[in-house]
């Protein structure tokens, strides 16, 4: 592996990515790795992390797995502390856990709207909280919160989704409020629209697919593996001064009208 320059250099570091044995969040979690960073793969399916895993140490990086749902604050708390005493010290924190669910606004199941609040932003919270009582002591740690374009454009059917992310945004702004004194960076990566298993209802839909490119400066989807830099720089010594920050990896999407 080419050793990274200082300023990105993440060896004897420990992240973990929650939701990352696929689409963006395992994306997150190889370009961490790629700087030498220690990651922790996470997600509610045991066996399909293990299996993530494995493709790391067969490539020479380093990566544990702790499956839990981010959901269960009890299991959270015990497993954020399991990691703790039985991984080590967790120096990045990505917020990646998130789901989808459109539905026309005046038809949105309010179980559905509750389901988007618990997965996309109380789990972020309750990581957060566990991870920042850890990081308090040391005095040092990056939380990066995986928020989306929808933390500031809105977009028809999916109403409950972008304000789940726009309240993600908020949260990063006010963790950083708190926590930047005692040495604790907590930004934002907003990706646009990109290419992933998530993603394939809308990718393969030609109208939607036109209307991305026309409304895209860069005329295209993204790339999974372009969030790759940008994660690195907000989990890197690069980024210490940089907080409270979203930072939009969207092709220009958020740039126009």
């Amino acid at each position: 592996m080419i050793t990274p320059h200082p300023l990105f250099d993440l060896s004897h570091k420990r992240a973990l990515i929650t939701g990352s044995s696929q689409g963006i969040g395992l994306a997150l979690a190889q370009a961490l790795a790629s700087s030498g960073a220690h990651v922790i793969i996470n997600g509610r399916d045991a066996a399909k992390c293990e299996r993530v895993a494995a493709d790391f140490t067969a490539r020479g990086e380093t990566a544990s797995v702790r499956a839990f749902d981010v959901t269960d604050h009890a299991a959270t708390q015990a497993n954020i502390d399991g990691i703790e005493r039985d991984i080590g010290a967790i120096d990045i924190l990505v917020n990646n856990t998130g789901i989808q669910i459109r539905n026309a606004f005046i038809e949105f199941p309010l179980g559905d709207f509750q389901r988007l609040f618990d997965t996309n932003v109380t789990s972020a919270f309750a990581v957060s909280q566990a991870v920042v009582r850890h990081m308090l002591v040391r005095g040092r740690g990056k939380i990066i919160n995986v928020c989306s374009v929808n933390s500031e454009l809105g977009r028809a059917n999916i109403a409950p989704y972008v304000a789940t992310k726009g309240a993600l945004k908020m949260l990063t702004k006010s963790m950083c409020v708190e926590l930047a004194k005692y040495g604790i960076q907590v930004n934002g990566l907003g990706p646009g629209y990109f290419d992933t298993e998530l993603t394939q209802a809308l990718v393969q839909n030609p109208e939607f697919t036109a209307w991305l490119k026309q409304r895209t400066p860069a005329g295209r989807w993204g790339r999974v593996e372009e969030l790759m830099g940008a994660i690195i720089f907000l989990a890197a010594p690069a980024s210490d001064f940089v907080n409270g920050h979203i930072l939009y990896v969207d092709g220009g999407i958020t740039a126009g009208v």
